[in-house]
């Protein structure tokens, strides 16, 4: 019989904590804005790094274009996300944030920050060190693949 143990094993762990952290930061947006997932993700995918495609924001994301484009359609309904026709290549669609999704984007950013303090404070300066030098170590291999 083989060693292994899901509860050691790496990407198991990585995928639950991420899990867990993202569940614990879920109620600031699924409360105030009654948001799912994806939503919240495609809003601040726009409100940090401003006019994108739908596709450069599943690549951001890592969300599957089908969760993109619902996403999307729920912010553009709630008239936080406005399309615009790329000019060059009618098949693209740039998507930016209204004034009332970067009003939403501002509010739940502070949120996301205290949320961040709270976790760091959690891990203490050694561990949120650890824990960054790890994080970055995996993604540099990660983005030589």
């Amino acid at each position: 019989m083989t060693e292994f143990q899901l509860e050691r094993f790496l990407p198991f762990r990585l995928n639950q904590a991420a899990e867990w952290v993202g569940l614990g930061f879920s109620g600031a947006y699924r409360k105030a804005f009654r948001m799912t997932r994806p939503e919240w993700r495609v809003l601040a995918g726009l409100g940090a790094y401003g006019r994108m495609t739908a596709t450069e924001l599943g690549r951001n994301t890592t969300m599957h274009k089908t969760k993109v484009s619902r996403a999307v359609r729920a912010l553009e309904e709630r008239r936080w996300l406005k399309r615009r026709d790329d000019e060059a290549d009618r098949r693209i669609e740039h998507l930016e944030l209204t004034r009332e999704g970067r009003r939403a984007y501002e509010k739940i950013a502070g949120e996301a920050l205290a949320y961040e303090r709270k976790l760091a404070e959690w891990l203490g300066a050694e561990g949120l060190r650890a824990l960054e030098t790890g994080l970055a170590a995996v993604e540099r291999r990660m983005g030589e693949s």
